[in-house]
This record gives C-alpha cells, sequence and structure tokens, in this order.
C-alpha cells in the first residue's frame, strides 16, 4: 500500500493511497459472491450461476462496494501506520484510478488536530478577589429570603422602592403610539430594573389613581434597533399600590428553605454556610474563567471544522430542550451562525486543556475527585446517598473526574501565572459570577 500525504490548507490534509490490484479484484470476487447466494436466473439452478453471468450481470456493482470497503478499509489503516490525529470523519474518498487489473488510487480529504505548542503561561493575569461572609450579608440574606416569601397588600401610600405597582401605560415617540409600548394592568415590583431607565423611579411617590407622564429616552443598546436613543412619552395610571408583608422568621419559615432549623440564630449558622460555599465556588470559577481566557488568548489556534460542526449539532441540541423539545423542530433547521462563534470557543477551550492535560501530565485525582462530591454531597439531606450515586453510575463519575483534571489544569497554570488579589464584598462577587453565566 501506497501512501503520500499532503497539507493543502490550515489543518486540511489530503492523502493519496495506492492498494494492488489484487487486494481489490480479491474482495470483488468476495462482493460478488454475495450478490449472486442464493439468487435464482432462469436457465440455471438457485445459487448456482456461471462465473461470467454472475460477472456480466453484477460485476459493476460488485466492484463498487468492494472499492467502497477497500478504500475504507486501507484509510483507516494508513491513518494507523503513518500516526496522523484526525480530527473527524474523512468529507470524502475520491478514486483516481479504478480499473480493473490496475492497482486502485484513491484520495481521502480530511482534517487534523493543530500540533500545540503551550506559550509562557507566565503571560497569563489573574485577579484573584479575597472576600468573607460578613454578619451584615448574613443579614440581608435573611432579609431576601424575607421578602422572597413576602405577601402582598394592597395599599394608599405612595409607592416607594421595593413595592409593586399595578399600572397601566401608553407610550408615544414624536406622538405616535409604537409597538409594544402599551400594556394594561401590568404589575411591576419598583426596583427589579425590568423597564427601561426611569420609568420605576418615575412611578415612585405615585398612589392609586394617579396619573402621570413620563418622559425618557429609549437606551443606545436598546434590543430593538427601531427604538435605540428614541425620545418617549409614556402616559401612566396607577391602578394599585402592593406593599410587602415580610413572611415571620419561624420554623415553618426554617423548612421552606429545606432547613431544619428551630430557632433565628440556628437558621443564621446554615445560612451563612451555604453563603460560605456559594462564595468559594464563585471564587474559583471567576478564577477558572480567566485562567482560560489567558490560556486562550495566549495561544491562538486552529480549529477544525469538523469538530466546530459536531459541537454546533449539540448547541442546536441544547436550545431546543431549552424551549421545551422544540415541538418537533428539527435542530438542523436551526442556523449554524448562531451557534458558530460559541462552537469555536467550546472547542478551541477543550483543545487548548487537553494539550495542558498532556504537558503537565495530569491524571484525575481521587483526592479531587472525592472533595467535588463532597462539595455537592453536602448540599443534599442525605448525603451519603449523593456519594453512592456519583461513586457508582460511571456517566457521572466520568463527569466528575474531567471536572476535577480541568480544576487540576488551573492550578498548574497558577504556579506561572501572575496572580494579584483584591478585596471584594459577598455581594460584588456574587452579581459578578451571576453576570458571568
Amino acid at each position: 500500500m501506497q501512501i503520500s500525504i499532503e497539507t493543502t490548507q490550515g489543518l486540511e490534509r489530503k492523502m493519496t493511497i495506492g492498494v494492488p490490484a489484487a487486494d481489490v479484484d480479491g474482495q470483488v470476487v468476495v462482493a460478488l459472491k454475495s450478490m449472486v447466494k442464493g439468487r435464482k436466473i432462469d436457465g440455471f439452478r438457485q445459487g448456482k450461476i456461471p462465473p461470467n453471468v454472475a460477472q456480466k450481470m453484477f460485476g459493476k456493482p460488485a466492484r463498487q462496494e468492494a472499492v467502497q470497503q477497500v478504500m475504507q478499509r486501507s484509510f483507516f489503516e494508513a491513518i494507523s501506520k503513518e500516526g496522523v490525529k484526525m480530527a473527524g470523519m474523512p468529507t470524502n474518498f475520491e478514486a483516481t484510478v479504478n480499473e480493473s487489473g490496475k492497482d486502485l488510487e484513491f484520495v481521502a480529504t480530511f482534517e487534523v488536530y493543530p500540533e500545540i505548542a503551550l506559550a509562557d503561561l507566565a503571560s497569563i493575569e489573574v485577579n484573584k478577589k479575597k472576600s468573607v461572609v460578613t454578619d451584615a450579608d448574613v443579614e440581608t440574606m435573611v432579609e431576601t429570603l424575607q421578602k422572597q416569601q413576602a405577601k402582598w397588600e394592597t395599599s394608599t401610600e405612595a409607592a416607594v422602592d421595593g413595592d409593586q405597582a399595578v399600572v397601566d401605560f401608553d407610550g408615544f415617540i414624536d406622538g405616535e403610539a409604537f409597538e409594544g409600548g402599551k400594556a394594561e394592568g401590568y404589575n411591576l415590583t419598583l426596583g427589579s430594573n425590568s423597564m427601561i431607565p426611569g420609568f420605576e423611579a418615575g412611578i415612585e411617590g405615585l398612589k392609586a389613581g394617579d396619573e402621570k407622564t413620563i418622559e425618557l429616552s429609549f437606551p443606545a443598546d436598546y434590543h430593538k434597533e427601531d427604538l435605540q436613543g428614541k425620545a418617549v412619552e409614556f402616559k401612566v395610571v396607577v391602578k394599585e399600590v402592593k406593599k410587602p408583608e415580610l413572611a415571620e422568621l419561624n420554623e415553618e419559615f426554617f423548612k421552606g428553605f429545606g432547613v431544619e432549623s428551630k430557632d433565628l440564630a440556628s437558621f443564621k449558622v446554615d445560612i451563612r454556610a451555604n453563603m460560605d460555599r456559594e462564595l468559594e465556588r464563585a471564587i474559583r470559577n471567576d478564577v477558572k474563567n480567566q485562567v482560560i481566557e489567558g490560556l486562550v488568548a495566549a495561544n491562538q489556534i486552529d480549529v477544525p471544522g469538523a469538530l466546530a460542526d459536531q459541537e454546533i449539532d449539540r448547541l442546536r441540541q441544547q436550545a431546543l430542550q431549552q424551549f421545551g423539545g422544540g415541538q418537533g423542530i428539527d435542530a438542523s433547521m436551526l442556523p449554524a451562525e448562531l451557534f458558530k462563534e460559541q462552537a469555536d470557543r467550546r472547542v478551541r477551550v477543550g483543545l487548548l486543556m487537553n494539550a495542558a492535560i498532556d504537558a503537565f501530565e495530569l491524571t484525575a485525582s481521587e483526592e479531587k475527585i472525592d472533595a467535588l462530591i463532597e462539595e455537592v454531597a453536602s448540599t443534599y439531606q442525605e448525603p451519603e446517598q449523593v456519594r453512592e450515586y456519583y461513586k457508582n453510575t460511571p456517566e457521572q463519575k466520568s463527569q466528575v473526574e474531567a471536572l476535577a483534571l480541568e480544576e487540576q489544569v488551573v492550578e498548574k497554570i497558577l504556579e506561572s501565572a501572575k496572580v494579584t488579589e483584591t478585596e471584594a464584598g459577598y455581594e460584588e462577587v456574587i452579581k459578578a459570577a451571576n453576570a458571568s453565566q
């Protein structure tokens, strides 16, 4: 078998393979026998068709089948022999010489994985936030939980930040109503920032029955391009003002959050423990994201199109699942360009992380795996069942092992990276973490 490999462009390779005629002819005989086996042709006993007749009737399709089999088998033998790291399947096999009695010659086009030599990791800069959960943070969290369970009571008082206002409004641009600018009985929580800047503030101080015209401008980056930066007037009528009646801090309230606390003091201990875990996770993820960003920025690599296409298909499926399964929509109908950038990045990160794993000669640490499982298990009422589930379910354990390797890569990179530390409050860290998701 003759093999030659040519680089066409980027990661694309063209492999030309020559296969001796005898190998192909032998496979043709096998294919021909398979095609005539059990067949009944007029004038001949079943399965007893003379070779010359069989060749005349089935020779062409038998050779087509044989050549396809020979090309596929020979290609993968050549890939193994040459030690080529192929990314995805070949785009096509093209027979350039395909005649009986002559050596078969064919060309396969495919992509390879990029060769990655990691850049100097000292160029990566990471700012690690230092933060602790304070008593004030715990008090704020308890108040937030109370508000989440609050009952809303109609009030005759003026609306303030945190209240709910039921409003009718009409929006006008240059005196003309516009699509989406009108609502009736709209329940708006003041301070939620669910409306354009200034709208909610304009309602503060109003009581049920009050009317007001609020003059504002749409943000320059508003999601509807035709409204960006435009001046707008909203005619607002307040139908009702509702104020929160905070839930009582008692045992029933505590149980609502899965906590078996008997009093407020022990409830705060449990809340602080949860906040500590959340804060630690947020800081760790922030550092990890910075390390990955630095790794990508320091290592410009080509992305195999075949791998990007596979990732696009996964993202398509995820998008359908997020919208309730897509209701019979074929995932391939979603435009690839919607996912291209994200897919390229995912593949690039995966390739670089694997290169780092190889460079550092890492294997998943059992200690790290146990720590990650324990982190999840500690949030459940029956942690031992969770531990057993992760350890005895191959798919779940495999995912934890992959996560453990990622964290080990981050730790190794941090040994060389330039790391600075900045003091930050709990709320600042958590908000930043939520914004990056």
